[in-house]
């Protein structure tokens, strides 16, 4: 299941990229995906490390989820920056991932440096330092509510 899904995911965005939808160059785009499926397989790489397929269902409500977060972390960061007085509370903190895998704890970390305004600056197991612009970014990490939103995104699968 998973092969075959990897195989039609690479041809899928061989044909998103190509743009060209002749015979022969389909042909060579459905080679290329079950050439590189090939390689993939020869190497180990086709496991749930490397194509965790069953995050697909989770990925539907949390991608969302995150680019809202990301739009509104923007204005609020955009927000200080405009303002006169440059009212910063740059904070340091350490917050506790409650995830199971090193995919999970990559996703958190990934997420909270995206957002505008935080970023991880180290990663030791669980355990997550982050650097926030202002304390209340800070006090939201601490609070859980994007590690219950990635918890729910690694239980999906």
């Amino acid at each position: 299941m998973r092969a075959i899904s990897l195989a039609l995911g690479l041809f899928a965005f061989w044909l998103a990229l190509s743009g060209h939808y002749t015979l022969f160059l389909t042909t060579l785009g459905a080679v290329s995906a079950v050439a590189c499926l090939a390689v993939a397989r020869r190497m180990y790489q086709i496991d749930d490390e490397a194509f965790p397929v069953g995050w697909v269902f989770g990925a539907i409500t949390y991608f969302p989820w995150l680019i809202v977060e990301i739009i509104k972390s923007a204005l609020s960061v955009t927000k200080l920056i405009w303002h006169p007085k440059l009212p910063i509370s740059p904070t340091m903190t350490v917050v506790t991932a409650g995830l199971k895998s090193s995919v999970g704890v990559a996703t958190y970390a990934n997420s909270i440096t995206l957002t505008p305004g935080t970023i991880t600056t180290g990663v030791v197991g669980n355990q997550l330092t982050v650097h926030a612009l202002e304390l209340e970014g800070a006090q939201d990490l601490e609070g859980g509510a994007m590690n219950k939103r990635v918890m729910k995104f690694e239980r999906a699968r």
